[in-house]
């Protein structure tokens, strides 16, 4: 993950490229004027309509706005001029939303002359660069980026900052099954849990299961695996990706490391593993809420059956 540091030199670097240089002032924390900086009132401001975010996090536009409260707008907004001295907003609105939130009256812009398409590319290009934005409203960025503006990978690698495979990768989400991808969008399936699914025609069915289950990535790569399996070959790998899943179930609730493999006939062993003599005791007391153990003949149950 990007730190903030990187995500504004990435962001500078990514706009300086679209707009000439003009943004260089974004690649330094300090650098808080710029050639051509100036206040405006902030109704005199408006949001541009090409702006793609839609949804903005309340609570991180809070502690922006108390960050804005103390320090004021550190960074000037880009802006072009519209009709009766009005200014749309090409980039910067979540700090013109923080600004208005702390209860200041104007705000540092710097004025751009762009045409409908340039605003459109450089919101898009601040976007991908915010916080919070899901691996599907990235690669819906990204692939904006190249249809619309004929980006290739690797330019978009320089433009935001992120290796060529991450960007192809976060591009082949988007030829999952749109319910799936809603998934990735609502946070109910990461990524890293998706990806493996791409490609198959039973996707829709084991997001479903890798999220009833809570698997992890690792384990969804492996169901994945096992769904791309030969019939014959698929039923002794769902056997054993089950006990794996039981395994991992029961390590979680137990506390306990706990290991289970198939034999013959339909049976097998489950081992529990203990650290220490707190383990074993563990186990132990699991037992005894588990079972009535009057056939235990361990010296310290008998002895407290005695008593």
């Amino acid at each position: 993950m990007l730190d903030d540091s990187h995500k504004r030199k990435s962001l500078g670097r990514g706009l300086g490229a679209l707009l000439g240089g003009d943004m260089d002032f974004m690649t330094s924390e300090n650098a808080v004027h710029a050639a051509g900086e100036k206040n405006v009132s902030l109704a005199d401001l408006s949001p541009s309509p090409y702006q793609p975010r839609l949804d903005f996090d309340r609570e991180a536009l809070e502690a922006l706005s108390q960050s804005v409260r103390e320090k004021g707008v550190l960074q000037p907004l880009l802006v072009r001029e519209r009709e009766n001295g009005k200014y749309e907003i090409i980039a910067g609105e979540r700090r013109f939303r923080a600004a208005s939130m702390a209860g200041l009256t104007e705000v540092p812009v710097i004025v751009k002359s762009m045409d409908d398409k340039e605003v459109l590319e450089v919101a898009l290009v601040e976007n991908l660069l915010r916080e919070n934005l899901s691996a599907i409203e990235e690669a819906e960025g990204l692939q904006r980026l190249i249809d619309e503006f004929s980006h290739t990978q690797e330019a978009l690698s320089q433009i935001i900052g992120k290796s060529r495979s991450h960007i192809a990768n976060t591009l082949r989400l988007l030829s999952l099954p749109a319910s799936v991808r809603q998934m990735i969008r609502d946070g109910v399936l990461t990524a890293g849990q998706a990806r493996p699914l791409v490609g198959l025609p039973e996707a829709e069915a084991l997001a479903k299961k890798i999220a009833e289950r809570g698997l992890n990535a690792r384990q969804a790569e492996a169901l994945a695996a096992r769904a791309k399996l030969p019939e014959t070959e698929k039923r002794t790998a769902e056997k054993d990706g089950d006990l794996e899943e039981i395994s991992s179930f029961m390590t979680r609730n137990l506390g306990l490391k706990v290991k289970i493999s198939a034999g013959r006939g339909g049976g097998g062993k489950v081992v529990l593993q203990y650290a220490n003599p707190a383990d074993l005791d563990k186990i132990i007391d699991i037992l005894r809420q588990k079972s009535t153990l009057t056939n235990d003949t361990r010296p310290e149950f008998a002895a407290e059956a005695a008593d």
